[in-house]
């Protein structure tokens, strides 16, 4: 069978007892063009039962709809058939790759072995723009990925239609049995208008069972082999430093049959063409950043192992090419490779990349697991060496997700870290437990438990926000979805939280209460509310290892408000408020943020986020045990321009801009009970101002072949005295610590 494409498409419980639909007929050629010709679909599976999932009350769907399930030679082939009169307007502004916007979209989802691991999803808009991206644990998404699929879209009357191709070398998968394969399969459709959702089958992302809620469809066992090549090259010049360079490298895609794929990389893209959001941070904790490189985002999702704490990884792939052990610079990665595939029941990974110089890294990781009707089990090593610092880094995890009704959902997390530096050894041990039940009627409650230990350290190769805490919270929420036609909202739902935290030494940290409130309106936006309740504590992080500091009661309020497109405008915003800080003089302090975007075209907007912050009791810390508490007031501005221009050409520009003012109000030093004590001690104020502007234009020569031309600004700049952060922030724009003209071309060939 051959695949034919118009131009403008050619980018390349109930629910536990299995449906098994057995696509078996006739392959014949499906032309990939967005009209649903019925003879071309022939032996298809047809859907029509779609559920109302957004807001969740499960009905059916008001709006027809209709989707056709059909395993090809050259991949799994969908439609969509959506009826929408004119009663129900259309979204027809057009977006860039991965772009999230309220508009008339579907969804497949589809976990390729059927076992609820790990699977992929892949969306079309009503004007053709698309997003895919990976899914774990669950209803983790991650947008990094990206793949080659096929897709197009078409229109006729009170009906339009997509149709899509998702090749069999997408991801790695297990065997069939008996010339048979069984897939986890989700089908969506979002009204743009109203922000409406229905699906089949009636599973959400939501709840906290999802890929493991898809339907069972049995289709025919194709397999597709592939070896592709995608070098780049990279030419750029420094106009502050006034010398030029260039840079090239090659990735490797290889997978022989259905169950191997490998992926390699010689001196691998760094990210040139991405920018990371400007982030201004005197805590203790590090920042997370999510990674665009195409090596380290290709079939990632075997190595998901994350625990509940915030953006927790064994596999953080940012650490690869981090700032070197010298600390002079990003570590020059000289190769990489990735093994993904099965053998026999089980799934396996393999991760290795090396970096150059006598400052370079070692990295390694292994991957396995099993996967049993009701429950998951894995296993994950890392390995880091550092030769320059003599230290070597091992991590063991074990996960085991278990789902023994419909109802519960139970996640087990197990650490354990050996760190050899310098001739001294030292261990550490963490876990933790995540358990939902889904009571019915709304109702659901969660608990989770977690334990690092002190001597936990996974940095080396993963990501933990903090080691040596022991937490727990219960929730319980209710959703209500039975509201009258009259009211504004579609859905609701209250969640109430009680938690507290200890650091591994029995310090009690924090006692909180919490109570949340998401709402969905009917007009397609959402809100947003949060308010926590904090009993004194203690932070053990602030000082650095330099002693603890009591901290008062508090408390923190946030709400938030998501307006969808409305005519030429889009319209989003928040404010907090707290009372945080020490001492007997504390005040209100408050942040907002402000985002309006105009449509000039539905190709062309132009969007401006204000935003700022006033803490009266901004804690910073000084040295040893002596911090400071400032007046901090702040200003930030972000604005740009996206410009999607064809269906090949893409113009984004990207300004962020900081200002930030802090006066001292006074110095403390910490007791070795923890008590804040007043001194007269010198602490300078402080101001900075913080810069980031990029234009980035993009020209797709073919499927993941792109040519970029990118001009990027940026400069940091911080005073040890006040100095206003209006000031500061019109200061910002004559920032030039870095001034770059980078031109690159990517193209990928397939053998």
């Amino acid at each position: 069978m051959r695949i034919h494409l118009p131009l403008s498409a050619r980018r390349p419980s109930a629910h536990a007892v299995a449906l098994l639909a057995i696509l078996a007929g006739p392959a014949s050629a499906i032309d990939i063009d967005g009209r649903v010709d019925e003879a071309e679909w022939a032996g298809a599976k047809h859907v029509t039962d779609f559920r109302m999932v957004e807001p969740l009350t499960r009905a059916p769907s008001p709006y027809p709809t209709e989707a056709w399930i059909k395993a090809t030679p050259e991949g799994l082939a969908i439609a969509f058939r959506n009826t929408q009169t004119a009663a129900q307007p259309r979204t027809y502004q057009r977006t860039q790759r991965d772009q999230d916007a309220q508009v008339d979209r579907v969804n497949l989802m589809v976990d390729f072995d059927g076992d609820g691991r790990s699977g992929y999803n892949f969306t079309v808009s009503l004007t053709d723009g698309i997003q895919d991206a990976t899914i774990t644990n669950e209803s983790r998404f991650s947008k990094d990925w990206d793949g080659n699929w096929q897709h197009a879209v078409g229109e006729d009357g009170d009906t339009w239609s997509v149709e899509m191709l998702i090749p069999w070398y997408i991801a790695p998968m297990a065997k069939g049995v008996d010339g048979k394969r069984t897939l986890g399969i989700y089908l969506d459709r979002v009204v743009g208008s109203t922000g409406e959702r229905m699906a089949w089958p009636d599973a959400s992302f939501t709840l906290p069972r999802f890929m493991s809620d898809f339907r069972q469809v049995e289709v025919r066992d194709f397999s597709q082999a592939l070896l592709a090549m995608t070098p780049y090259v990279v030419a750029g010049h420094d106009n502050v430093g006034g010398d030029s360079h260039g840079d090239a490298g090659v990735d490797i895609f290889w997978k022989p049959n259905g169950q191997v794929q490998l992926t390699a990389t010689i001196n691998p893209d760094f990210g040139q063409v991405e920018s990371d959001d400007l982030v201004v941070n005197f805590g203790a904790n590090e920042t997370f950043f999510s990674d665009k490189r195409p090596f380290f985002t290709e079939n990632q999702g075997i190595f998901e192992f994350g625990t509940p704490s915030d953006n927790s990884q064994l596999l953080y792939t940012r650490r690869v090419g981090s700032l070197a052990d010298d600390g002079s610079g990003p570590g020059d990665i000289t190769a990489a490779v990735k093994l993904n595939g099965n053998l026999g029941e089980y799934k396996y990974g393999l991760f290795a990349a090396e970096e150059a110089d006598d400052v370079g890294r070692s990295f390694r990781a292994l991957r396995l697991v099993r996967d049993y009707a009701k429950q998951n089990l894995g296993l994950m090593l890392t390995r880091v060496d550092h030769p320059w610092l003599d230290r070597e880094a091992t991590v063991l995890g074990v996960d085991h997700n278990w789902r023994p009704t419909a109802k519960w959902n139970i996640q087990t997390r197990l650490i354990g870290s050996e760190i050899d530096h310098q001739g001294a050894s030292a261990r550490g041990s963490g876990g933790s437990v995540w358990a939902d039940y889904n009571a019915g009627n709304g109702w659901r409650s969660q608990w989770i438990v977690m334990h690092f230990g002190d001597s936990l350290q996974i940095n080396d190769f993963g990501y933990l926000n903090r080691a040596n805490l022991n937490y727990a919270h219960w929730q319980v929420s209710r959703r209500r979805t039975d509201l009258p036609e009259t009211s504004a909202y579609a859905s609701r739902e209250w969640r109430l939280r009680i938690g507290g935290s200890d650091n591994d030494h029995g310090l009690p940290l924090q006692r909180q209460f919490r109570a949340m409130l998401q709402s969905q309106l009917r007009d397609g936006g959402n809100e947003y509310m949060q308010v926590n309740v904090n009993a004194a504590g203690y932070d053990d992080r602030l000082l650095r290892g330099h002693g603890i500091l009591r901290t008062p009661p508090n408390f923190n309020a946030f709400y938030e408000r998501n307006a969808s497109r409305k005519g030429d405008w889009e319209l989003y915003g928040n404010i907090g408020v707290d009372n945080s800080g020490i001492g007997d003089d504390r005040r209100l302090g408050y942040n907002f943020l402000f985002r309006p975007t105009y449509y000039v075209s539905d190709a062309f907007n132009v969007f401006v986020v204000v935003s700022g912050e006033s803490t009266p009791q901004w804690m910073v810390w000084q040295h040893d045990n002596l911090l400071g508490t400032f007046k901090e007031r702040a200003l930030g501005l972000d604005a740009g321009i996206n410009w999607t221009i064809g269906t090949r050409q893409e113009l984004r520009v990207k300004l962020q801009s900081i200002g930030l003012d802090a006066r001292l109000r006074q110095a403390w030093r910490a007791d070795a009970d923890g008590t804040p004590v007043p001194v007269d001690e010198p602490v300078d104020d402080l101001s900075l101002r913080n810069l980031g502007f990029q234009v980035r234009y993009r020209y797709e020569l073919a499927p993941l072949s792109d040519l970029y031309v990118v001009y990027g600004r940026g400069g940091y700049r911080l005073d040890d005295f006040g100095r206003d952060e209006g000031a500061q922030l019109g200061d910002a724009f004559s920032l030039r610590d870095s001034e770059q003209l980078l031109v690159k071309l990517s193209y990928r060939f397939e053998l």
